[in-house]
């Protein structure tokens, strides 16, 4: 089974075509069609989950001793439609028009996935020349952090190492070797109600909140922005949530907000979770009528290749070879499940796909067919050259 390049694009729409949004999260029906065209085109295939929603598969082409190994890893859920969602095409229906292919998930993440389940049985077809392994793993959960997905795979040792793994993500098709993390925290302001025609006599939290939420754009503006990444660019904080309050005649007793701290590779999370935890100290020492603190830190870690992986740069030879741009790496700016994968990739790891991460969570989500094409056919000469004898 070897596919044409209209066969991606086929195999592309039936993928668009099983939703599998994220919350909730229902995964098993896209992942056993995964595992099915993997099972059909030759692999040994494993169906897990933590629970009876994040369904995942990893399957293995030759020799499970057999060396080099190479991994190709995408998800399978996708973000869920926006609740104000006005889209020109139906989301589910894969619709093919002027050079794009449109839907939810299209390009993120089931335009990589779809050109690497194309090249898996491509390269399952010759399987007489495999002089090593082929890896794929179709990961839920990534969403929302992939604890359920490729987290848990690992921990699990369902995932074997790797000598490289292919992370499929949005990068226009060049090789991307870092991404930030995430810092997520909850900010809590107390105050003390009373009245809204005598608001001195209450302490209003959301006043409060104010005051903190100045002291953040402090922080982006005189350290964070000084602080740098080649290919990232500098960290940020967004506040995204806000909640305080009861009714527009009560001074507001209690707000809360919610962050997003994008960190840097080589950013310690423990000392960034200290640099917010120290923005809110200062700010109670110069409030002491309210109260002030931070909890609910999570963390997402960042990504960062070794350049000195011969696969690696091998990658990034094939990526200018196909798409003639420059054998450069690059960054990606969202974080991906390559987070979960460094314990298992031996000898390198790329985050690599069509499209761009800016019309990736969009009304009208949707893939360059081109781009595709391209993808597909970078994934198969670099997999041909790495896993198949002359």
């Amino acid at each position: 089974m070897m596919p044409s390049e209209n066969a991606v694009v086929a195999l592309l729409q039936q993928l668009v075509q099983i939703p599998s949004p994220n919350p909730p999260g229902e995964c098993r029906a896209i992942a056993e069609f995964c595992a099915a065209y993997l099972r059909q085109a030759g692999f040994v295939t494993t169906l897990a989950a933590p629970d009876e929603r994040a369904w995942s598969v990893v399957a293995v082409l030759g020799d499970p001793a057999a060396e080099p190994a190479l991994l190709l890893h995408a998800h399978i859920d996708t973000v869920p439609l926006g609740q104000n969602a006005r889209w020109h095409f139906a989301p589910f229906a894969g619709t093919e028009a002027d050079g794009r292919l449109y839907g939810l998930g299209s390009v993120d993440d089931k335009a990589p996935l779809a050109a690497m389940l194309a090249t898996a049985a491509r390269i399952a077809a010759q399987a007489e020349r495999l002089q090593g392994r082929l890896v794929v793993v179709c990961a839920a959960d990534e969403e929302v952090g992939g604890q359920l997905g490729t987290r848990w795979l690992v921990d699990q040792g369902l995932i074997p190492a790797c000598s490289f793994v292919v992370v499929g993500e949005q990068t226009q098709n060049r090789a991307a070797i870092a991404h930030k993390g995430v810092l997520r925290a909850a900010l809590h302001v107390e105050g003390r109600t009373a009245h809204a025609t005598d608001p001195w006599r209450g302490r209003n939290a959301i006043n409060g909140m104010a005051h903190l939420i100045l002291e953040l754009e402090r922080y982006q503006r005189e350290e964070l922005e000084r602080r740098h990444h080649p290919l990232l660019g500098p960290p940020s904080i967004n506040v995204g949530v806000i909640k305080g309050g009861v009714s527009a005649n009560v001074v507001a007793d209690a707000c809360t907000v919610w962050v997003d701290r994008r960190t840097l590779p080589g950013e310690d999370p423990q000392a960034v979770i200290a640099e917010v935890q120290a923005l809110v100290a200062r700010q109670q020492a110069s409030d002491p009528e309210r109260t002030y603190r931070a909890d609910h830190f999570l963390v997402s870690n960042w990504f960062q290749a070794d350049m000195n992986s011969p696969f690696l740069q091998r990658f990034i030879q094939v990526c200018a070879d196909v798409t003639g741009t420059p054998a450069e790496p690059v960054g990606y700016l969202p974080g991906s499940d390559a987070k979960h994968l460094v314990s298992v990739a031996r000898d390198g790891m790329v985050v690599f796909g069509p499209g761009t991460y800016e019309v990736a969570h969009a009304t009208d989500e949707y893939v360059e067919v081109a781009e595709l094409a391209a993808t597909h056919a970078i994934l198969v000469q670099f997999v041909e050259e790495i896993l198949l004898r002359g």
